[in-house]
Parts: structure tokens; C-alpha cells; sequence
């Protein structure tokens, strides 16, 4: 899914990818130089349609899917603005005979679904197909397959439009591509020339990464001069049936594509509008010109020179463009776009520091050890898509959840990688960790046995029990861990145990923690020593890689510091990483009251006004997450530059503090009750340690109802 980045230069191109459009309709160059017609509208402004599908691949397909909903809107939308325009040219369909046809039903359908009711229409069903077929393949595969299955459908469409002429010679071929005309008149069309790009405009909203832009110059200069000579060539031979499909399209697309993203400001709303209305009303224009030439006796000057045709049909669109563009945004009814995350309260993250402390903990791993990101519970109520898909974009590719259902939801949302089930799933589900492709804890000898006998091979990881004494078979139990290796539908990929206490620094648990440390790497000689060859092998967390960073594995299993933050504001680490908070807590004062000296605020009366108040109430309560302890004085906010105290007892939906002390807070202004710095007074540490918990609960408290924003 895309974010909310500025992209002038894709509004940009699409108004002059319209005028592309327009051009291969009119042939503005053909009563000058055919050859130079040729380039212009049959090789450079090839690249106007696959630029509009790459532009809704851009907007619509990814490989991390959330929100479907998008892509229905986009085939609906689609569809409405199809019906219009089939509307609109439905008095020249009835002039031109359209509906006096033989076999009127069958070429009908044939029409709406592929080749369009006018000429130019076919570009509007084979959006909504291209966009289903690509969506299909992207949610199916990942970028690589999908690409790849859809680069088979452009080249079956390529043989039945510029490579016709070879396809021909072929029986076979030609007996197939007959039947292929019978249903659509050309392979231009959703099923084999649009996926592609709709693809890789996906592709390019899910991988955005710099780069040089006159490496993309070159690249586009190059493709398109091999381009101009794939069409020469093929119009030397004769081998075009028609000419919207080349070989080098697809290179020159890509360069041309990453060129367009290197132009970023401003959004030009209104142009993308106009292009649009440009498209669909250029026809109407071309025949509007040529009546009114006859009509003035200009057919020479106005349709014989072609250049001058093109430009008239070119200023009547825009004028008809602007003037309707100029309708809908003054005169039809509007629907009022909110920023709903940011009415109430919501949970704003900071991505740069994720990206941070992932490069900050990777840089002091050892080498070929990997980062296992720990994202259960709403990746500790900071958002489980968010923070998943933003991992998984950076190249990481282990990931631990809790339970099945959030190793489901990971896979549905694109997930790529390993994603292990920390806890129990219920051996019945053996089919559904299968087809997820999910790895599976084993938390005992019996629970494996159980899992086993279910028939079904999945991957698990083995944990042992070195004295935490929760999940796993016991450390000395050797042959119930040899045994398990025998299973033959468990395939044992990974092997594991927890340290209980490698967040203290106490001299007996730091004798504790490498007890533990030493009985399971004694298990480990015992397995090699019996043949059994050690699968990845995993025993720190946070604190555990933080305070015993030495350990050799194959992961790392990062939880609380991945989130930037201690669990308690004293501990100290071996290690001292420059880890930077993630999460920030936001509300919004929403109303502010008067209380008199003598009166009360909230339930059992808990806040006595010694003097006249002034009160903000804010739009968050126990039931967001935020400790009903910090009622009463415990816990501050902060608004704007001032730090003021919660009064009363804080609700399930509301909280109160008191605000007389302030100047110039308003109702709307932004209230923060987590803080996004290490040394911040209201830093998620602090406040867990004022009603005596730890950063780990008060973060994941807050994954129920509150909205993600990313800052």
C-alpha cells in the first residue's frame, strides 16, 4: 500500500501522457513525414497507456494487503466512469449504425469487456481486468512469480499484436490466436497487456528506494532507442497486426517509471482530473473539429495539415476539460474527506526510528545471526501492519508471534519470511500452519507427539526448558528431544529456549542466566554427539542479546528494544545501544470547563477544586489502554509546553487534568500522554514504572481500538 508522498511528477505525466494519447489518434505528423509520425505515435506515445495502468498499480496493488476495499472501489469507480462515457458516445454509436450489426448480442459483450463501445474505451474494462488479474497474482505469489506469470500473458499478447506476422506461420499459433480474435479483436487488452504493468507499479510502491536520476535517464534512453529499432524492424517485415505490445516497452517503462518518481512536491489534484476528462472526450473532439472545418470550408487547413488538426483537437479538449473539471469541482456535491485516525486518539509512530534501531541492533549482532522481529499483540500495541510490513520492506524476514491467528493475519497482510508461533496452537489446526506456512513451537514431549501423530508435516521449532520452567521439554530430558527428530511429519528447523532472568544484573542471576546458557549448549553437544545436526539455534531477546551480546545463534529475538524503549526506566545493559522510541500516545482536548472552588470532577468525587479550575477533558481512557492508576495526580500529559496532572479518576473513554496553571490551550489542541524520547518525562518506562508495571504491558494495552498513524 502507498503512503502519503507527494508525487508531482506522476500528475505531471499524466496530462502529457493524454496529449500522447490524442496524438496516436489524429497522427499530428503524418502530412509532414511518415517516418516521423511513425516514432511519435506508434513507438513514443506507446508509453501513455502503460504509464496510467502503472500509475494505478502505483496507487492500488501490493504485496501487503489491508485494505481490499481499495481495489473494489477502484473497479467500481472504474465502472461508473466506463458506463458514463459509453453514454456519451452512445448518439455517434447510433449514427455510425452501431447497433444494426449482425450478431449485435455476442459483439456487444465482446465490446463492453474488451474492445470497448468506442475506439478509444477499450483502456477502461482492461483497467478493472488488468487491476484483478494483478491483484490475484500479487496476493497469490510473491513480486518475482507475479511478475513472471504476468509477463507470459504480455508475451502471448505480443505474438497476436506486433509478432503477429510469425505467429501466423505457425498452425498452431495461428488456430489459437483465431480463437483469441473471436473474443477480443486485439490481445491489447486487460488480460494480456495491462497485469503487467499494473504490477509493476505495485512493485515500485512497495520497493521505493533512491536512485541516480541520470541512471534512469540513460536506462530510458537506451530501452527506448532498442524500442525504436524493434519497431522498425518489425514494420521492415510486415509482422504487425497491430502495434501497442514491444518487447522493449517493459524495460523502457521501468527506467521511464523511476525517472516520473524522482519529481516530488505538491499533488496537481485538479490536472489528474483533466487528463482524465482529456481521455475520454478527445473522440468527440476529432469529430467536433472536423464538422466544424466543413462546415467553414477549412477541411485544408484545419484536417488536411495534420499538425494544425492535432492542435485544434488539443485546445478544444482542454477547453471542454477545464470547463467540466471546472464544473465538478464548484457545482456537484462533495464528499468531505476527514483525517479520522486524529479525531479522537491514536497511536502515532515514528518509522525512521524503527528503521534505526533496526540497522542499531543489526550492526551489533554477529555475524550471520539475523533479527527475529517480536510483533504479538499489535507488535506491542504499536500495530502489527504497520510496523510488519515496514519490517519486512527493510529486508527482514523472521518474524514471532504468540498465536496462529496472528501468524495468519501476518500472511494476509504479504508477509514474506519465516513467522514462528511462540505459543500454543491447538494441534487440530496442524492444516492451517501448513498452509500458512507457519513455524510452530513445540512447548512439550506430548504436545509434539500430538502434533506428529496428526499427519500433517510442519515446521517447528523445538524450545527447551533450561529453567524458566513455562514452555518446553525439560533440558535433561535428551532422548524425548532426540526423539522428536525422528517425527517424520515435523520438520525441525529451528531449536530454542528463553532466559528468565537476563534482564537483571544481580550477581545471582547473572549466575542463573548462564546456568541456563551452559545446560543448553551441553544438550546441544549431546545431539551432535548422537549425529543429530543442530537446526538455527535462538536463546537471547531483548535483554539477553543486550546483556550476553557473545552468544553465537542463528537469531535474535527482538521484542521491547526493536519498540526503542527499557522495560523499566532504571535497567541497565552490557551493551548501551542508541535504541529511540517508536511510539508516541496523542489525544486532542476536546472540551475545556469551568469548575468553581468547592466542586467536584468525576466519579466518587475523587477531585476536590481548592480553588476556581480550568479543566480539558480528553477523548482516552482505560478503555484505549492508558492505566486507570494514573488516576488522581499519578500520571501528567503534556499539551503544548505545559506538563499538567491528571485529576479524578481516569474512565473508560474520558480522563480529566487540570489545566489552571496554563495559557493559551484551546479545545483541538494535541494532547500527548506518551512521549517519543528516551528522556522524556512521560516516556512509556516512566509512566509503567509509576503504577508498577513495565514498558511491555502499558504498550500492549493499547492495541483494541486505537488507530495507527504514521508521523
Amino acid at each position: 500500500m502507498n503512503d502519503k508522498k507527494s508525487y508531482t511528477g506522476i500528475d505531471g505525466f499524466r496530462f502529457l501522457a493524454a496529449f500522447f494519447i490524442i496524438a496516436i489518434h489524429t497522427s499530428p505528423l503524418s502530412s509532414f513525414s511518415e517516418t516521423g509520425d511513425f516514432v511519435l505515435t506508434r513507438v513514443f506515445a506507446r508509453v501513455a497507456v502503460p504509464f496510467f495502468f502503472m500509475t494505478s498499480g502505483f496507487f492500488l496493488i501490493s504485496r501487503y494487503h489491508y485494505y481490499p476495499k481499495k481495489r473494489r472501489d477502484f473497479v467500481k469507480r472504474t465502472a461508473f466512469i466506463y458506463g458514463i462515457s459509453i453514454l456519451i458516445y452512445l448518439p455517434v454509436n447510433i449514427y455510425n449504425h452501431y447497433f444494426e450489426m449482425d450478431y449485435l448480442a455476442p459483439n456487444f459483450i465482446k465490446d463492453i469487456f474488451f474492445d470497448g463501445t468506442f475506439y478509444h474505451l477499450w483502456y477502461l474494462p482492461a483497467s478493472a481486468i488488468g487491476a484483478e488479474l494483478a491483484w490475484f497474482l500479487v496476493k497469490k505469489f510473491d513480486y518475482k512469480n507475479a511478475f513472471t506469470a504476468s509477463f507470459v500473458l504480455y508475451l502471448i499478447g505480443l505474438f497476436g499484436d506486433s509478432y503477429y506476422g510469425f505467429s501466423e506461420q505457425i498452425a498452431g499459433l495461428k488456430g489459437f490466436y483465431g480463437l483469441v480474435f473471436q473474443i477480443s479483436d486485439y490481445t491489447r487488452n486487460g488480460i494480456f497487456f495491462a497485469p503487467v504493468f499494473f504490477v509493476m507499479g505495485g512493485w515500485f510502491a512497495d520497493n521505493r528506494r533512491s536512485s541516480f536520476f541520470s541512471k534512469s535517464w540513460r536506462g530510458f534512453l537506451i530501452s527506448f532507442t532498442l524500442m525504436i529499432v524493434e519497431a522498425f524492424s518489425l514494420r521492415h517485415f510486415g509482422t504487425q497486426r497491430h502495434d501497442s505490445m514491444y518487447v522493449c516497452l517493459i524495460p523502457c517503462m521501468y527506467f521511464l517509471f523511476q525517472v516520473i518518481l524522482q519529481f516530488q512536491g505538491k499533488r496537481l489534484v485538479k490536472i489528474r482530473t483533466i487528463s482524465l476528462i482529456l481521455y475520454i472526450i478527445h473522440p468527440m473532439m476529432i469529430l467536433g473539429v472536423r464538422i466544424f472545418a466543413k462546415v467553414v470550408h477549412l477541411q485544408k487547413l484545419l484536417i488536411e495539415n495534420s499538425f494544425l488538426h492535432y492542435l485544434m483537437v488539443c485546445l478544444a479538449s482542454m477547453i471542454v476539460a477545464f470547463f467540466v473539471s471546472y464544473l465538478h469541482r464548484n457545482y456537484l456535491p462533495k464528499k468531505k474527506v476527514y483525517q479520522s485516525e486524529k479525531d479522537r486518539s491514536y497511536i502515532e509512530l515514528n518509522l525512521k526510528n524503527l528503521e534505526h534501531n533496526v540497522k542499531v541492533l543489526q550492526r551489533a549482532m554477529k555475524p550471520r545471526c539475523k533479527l527475529m522481529a517480536v510483533v504479538k499483540t499489535e507488535a506491542y500495541g504499536h500495530g502489527a501492519y504497520e510496523v510488519s510490513i515496514h519490517l519486512n520492506k527493510m529486508g527482514v524476514r523472521a518474524f514471532a508471534v504468540a498465536s496462529v491467528e496472528e501468524g495468519i493475519r501476518l500472511r494476509e497482510y504479504g508477509i514474506k519470511g519465516e513467522i514462528l508461533i511462540l505459543g500454543y496452537t491447538a494441534v487440530h489446526r496442524a492444516a492451517d500452519l501448513r498452509k500458512y506456512d507457519l513455524s510452530q513451537t513445540l512447548i512439550d514431549f506430548d504436545y509434539a507427539s500430538a502434533l506428529n501423530k496428526q499427519g500433517i508435516t510442519v515446521n517447528v521449532h523445538i524450545k527447551i526448558d533450561t529453567g524458566m520452567h513455562r514452555l518446553g521439554i525439560a533440558v535433561e530430558d535428551t532422548a524425548k528431544v532426540k526423539k522428536v527428530f525422528t517425527m517424520k511429519n515435523l520438520n525441525v528447523s529451528g531449536i530454542f529456549t528463553h532466559l528468565s532472568c537476563s534482564d537483571s544484573r544481580c550477581t545471582d542471576d547473572v549466575l542463573f542466566t548462564k546456568g541456563q546458557l551452559g545446560h543448553f549448549y551441553e544438550l546441544l553437544d549431546e545431539l551432535k554427539r548422537n549425529g543429530i545436526s543442530i537446526p538455527r539455534l535462538h536463546m537471547q531477546s531483548s535483554y539477553g542479546f543486550l546483556n550476553y551480546p557473545d552468544q553465537i545463534c542463528s537469531f535474535v529475538r527482538v521484542g521491547i528494544a526493536l519498540y526503542g524503549v527499557k522495560s523499566s526506566p532504571m535497567d541497565d545493559t552490557v551493551m548501551k545501544l542508541d535504541l529511540r522510541p517508536v511510539l508516541s500516545l496523542k489525544t486532542r482536548v476536546i472540551l475545556i470547563r469551568f469548575v468553581k472552588k468547592g466542586e467536584y470532577v468525576g466519579y466518587g468525587r475523587s477531585f476536590f477544586a481548592e480553588r476556581d479550575s480550568r479543566i480539558a477533558i480528553l477523548p482516552i481512557g482505560y478503555g484505549d489502554g492508558v492505566p486507570r492508576n494514573l488516576s488522581n495526580g499519578n500520571g501528567k500529559v503534556r499539551i503544548g509546553g505545559y506538563l499538567v496532572p491528571v485529576i479524578g479518576r481516569v474512565c473508560m473513554d474520558q480522563l480529566a487534568v487540570d489545566i489552571t496553571d496554563t495559557k493559551d490551550i484551546m479545545v483541538g489542541d494535541t494532547a500527548v500522554l506518551i512521549g517519543d524520547s528516551a528522556e522524556d518525562e512521560i516516556s512509556a518506562p516512566v509512566i509503567a514504572e509509576s503504577f508498577g508495571s513495565i514498558s511491555n504491558e502499558l504498550l500492549c494495552r493499547m492495541g483494541a481500538r486505537l488507530p495507527v498513524v504514521v508521523k
